[in-house]
């Protein structure tokens, strides 16, 4: 029986779940794009106690070629290595935060999807909404009971790639989870060309949460949302800069009972390192 609700669980629960003893695999998945090492600092100096950390470019990203974008998935089988190395079992329920939005919590926990793994929630709130519901922190790392390789299982979301992008295009609905300047093309600091891929709609990742960094009630999702994910969802990809924040829009999707659509984890960053491929802005 699920010890969550999910695909959220809020601090209060989560504090209740380890005040009883549950066993479950905490991970703080906290990381700044522009200073990579800042998440782990972070994690270092305080964490929910038994947290276990990972980090994107280690632990969540694949090898890069230049042509397939920043934050390119790992194989299954490597990601595989690296669940287990966190202690994680099919039995064992995760859940996942950070200090960013949910934005690289959202990573993470679609990624444990991709390995099949059904028992993952992302903290509602993240970091911050723990220190307001008085959770305890914590700064030592912790020893951590290594398992094998997460076995293989099916998928549990669904990923297109460049090739498969291209041969949809006009076909899928695209959502954008960047922010509207970059989407526009008014502005690109980080990939080789501003825009957007043809016929997406934008949807900031931020627009999903409220003023206090929670997600928004699951009704008001849906009614935003909607518009945005004719049936069935899977004909929804998502996509953003490199493959990270576009996850939340797909949790976003799966909080408000959207079903989940499918991530196109190359990205604007994949999509825009070649020239052949076709581009808007406005």
């Amino acid at each position: 029986m699920s010890t969550m609700d999910k695909p959220l669980i809020s601090a209060q629960a989560l504090r209740a779940l380890l005040r009883r003893g549950h066993r479950l695999v905490v991970l703080d998945a906290s990381f700044d794009l522009g200073d990579p090492a800042a998440g782990e600092r972070l994690y270092r100096e305080a964490h929910v106690p038994g947290a276990r950390y990972v980090h994107l470019d280690r632990d969540l990203v694949g090898a890069k070629s230049g042509a397939n974008g920043r934050h390119p998935l790992p194989t299954r089988e490597a990601f595989a290595v690296t669940a287990g190395r966190l202690g994680i079992t099919p039995e064992t329920p995760v859940v996942v935060y950070d200090r960013q939005q949910g934005a690289y919590a959202a990573r993470a926990w679609w990624m444990l999807r991709w390995l099949g793994h059904d028992e993952v929630a992302v903290l509602d709130g993240g970091w911050s909404a723990w220190q307001a519901a008085g959770g305890q922190s914590d700064s030592a790392v912790p020893t951590v009971d290594l398992a094998p390789p997460y076995p293989q299982a099916s998928p549990l979301v669904a990923a297109i790639d460049a090739a498969g992008m291209a041969a949809q295009l006009g076909r899928v609905r695209l959502v954008d989870a960047r922010a509207p300047e970059r989407f526009r093309g008014e502005i690109e600091p980080l990939d080789k060309e501003p825009g957007h891929i043809p016929g997406a709609t934008n949807r900031f990742f931020q627009d999903n949460l409220a003023a206090d960094g929670r997600f928004k009630p699951a009704d008001q999702l849906r009614a935003e949302l909607e518009p945005l994910a004719p049936e069935p969802a899977g004909q929804v990809v998502h996509y953003c800069g490199s493959g990270v924040t576009a996850c939340h829009n797909v949790l976003a999707m799966a909080i408000a009972g959207l079903g989940i659509g499918m991530l196109y984890p190359g990205s604007w960053s994949e999509w825009s390192a070649d020239s052949a491929r076709p581009i808007a802005k406005g």
